[in-house]
């Protein structure tokens, strides 16, 4: 055997990569200062890429499959070579092997929490954690962007990076989404696909291809739940009945006060007060109803009844209220009114007993007298 034919068998003519790490993503080939032959055997098994790069520059790149490595395999190689009429000798060129399978359960968190503004609970701050799942779309641009002249690349390298990712883009996307807070927990599939749209663009920079993202938790201060949870159950409720509620539990209370006198009468006022002031707040948020019923009502329905008069009680030297003539009549049947009792509403230019404002006094005569003996 002469010496060329013994250098011959030096150079490389099988050129294949046999991964059993499961968590490589790029394998650079090792030539170990030898060179390839003209015609030798190329196998890319499904699931990966080979990439040839001569002296930095990117050339051709391969799927799946088997291949003659010829002038006519070797494209943009050849040209970079300057082979104007095929080669003879055996060159020299990196080729990097590329996992393209899916990479699945990835695991991402917050890590410590993100703030979040709401109009109606302010500055908030969240926790959240999930998975995604990505692959290489594009091995040629994850090399040039990522992997660089790393020669076992790894997904424990890309893993942190991609996280920082995550997180970033999930806060922004969070923001943007405008699902309220209160519907997090119950549309987490819906946040998971919204946010997936969002980072599908930042992950295409890299080459890559986020195949799948999931929210699996968003978690928030037990303050905020609570609130959350009141402010829920107060828009589901009518306010109207809560109000009347209100002022029947604070006659009650008013009733099992055996010492009676200013303290009950106090406690009473504040809860008509309370009582009167939801009712208020109902009224309000029902004013775009009320206008839609007087359009209406231009149409042959009746206009809304107008609002009763509103009026300040004098309670131990404490201004109450003001209440509707409904909660009026409550306290007048109570005894917690008397005629005596100092009023006023919008109009009346001092306060005056309640015996001597028409709409109130004739409530008096509705209120049974004492029984004899008491």
């Amino acid at each position: 055997m002469g010496l060329w034919d013994k250098l011959k068998n030096e150079f490389i003519d099988i050129i294949e990569w046999l991964d059993d790490s499961n968590d490589t993503l790029v394998y650079r080939f090792p030539r170990y200062n030898q060179e390839i032959k003209n015609g030798a055997k190329l196998t890319v098994r499904e699931g990966q890429s080979a990439v040839f790069i001569n002296e930095g520059q990117i050339a051709d790149v391969f799927g799946p499959g088997m291949y003659d490595l010829t002038t006519e395999n070797l494209p943009i190689l050849t040209t970079l070579k300057g082979w104007k009429y095929g080669f003879d000798s055996p060159f020299k060129a990196e080729v990097y092997f590329v996992s393209t399978r899916i990479f699945t359960d990835q695991k991402w968190g917050t890590g410590n929490a993100i703030m979040l503004s709401d109009d109606r609970f302010g500055m908030i701050d969240i926790q959240a954690y999930g998975t995604y799942s990505f692959k290489i779309e594009k091995p040629g641009k994850f090399i040039k962007e990522i992997v660089g002249t790393d020669g076992h690349f790894t997904n424990d390298e890309l893993s942190n990076q991609l996280r920082s990712v995550v997180v970033t883009r999930f806060t922004d996307a969070i923001g943007e989404s405008k699902i309220p807070i209160e519907l997090f927990a119950g549309q987490l599939n819906e946040l998971s696909e919204f946010v997936h749209q969002v980072m599908r663009l930042e992950f295409m920079e890299y080459g890559l291809e986020l195949t799948k993202m999931l929210i699996e938790n968003i978690s928030m201060p037990e303050k905020i739940k609570e609130e959350i949870y009141e402010y829920s159950r107060l828009n589901k409720i009518d306010l109207n009945k809560l109000a009347q509620m209100k002022a029947a539990k604070a006659m009650e209370e008013a009733a099992k006060n055996p010492s009676g006198g200013a303290g009950s009468g106090m406690g009473m006022g504040m809860g008509f007060a309370m009582a009167n002031q939801m009712g208020q707040m109902f009224n309000q948020q029902q004013s775009p109803q009320q206008n839609s019923s007087q359009i209406q009502g231009s149409a042959g329905t009746p206009p809304p009844l107008p609002q009763q008069s509103q009026y300040f009680v004098a309670v131990n030297g404490q201004q109450t209220g003001p209440f509707d003539l409904s909660v009026i009549s409550q306290m007048v049947q109570s005894g917690q009114l008397q005629q005596s009792s100092l009023v006023w509403k919008q109009g009346m230019g001092n306060w005056d007993q309640a015996g001597n404002v028409g709409e109130i006094s004739s409530l008096f005569g509705a209120v049974p007298p004492p029984i004899p003996g008491n």
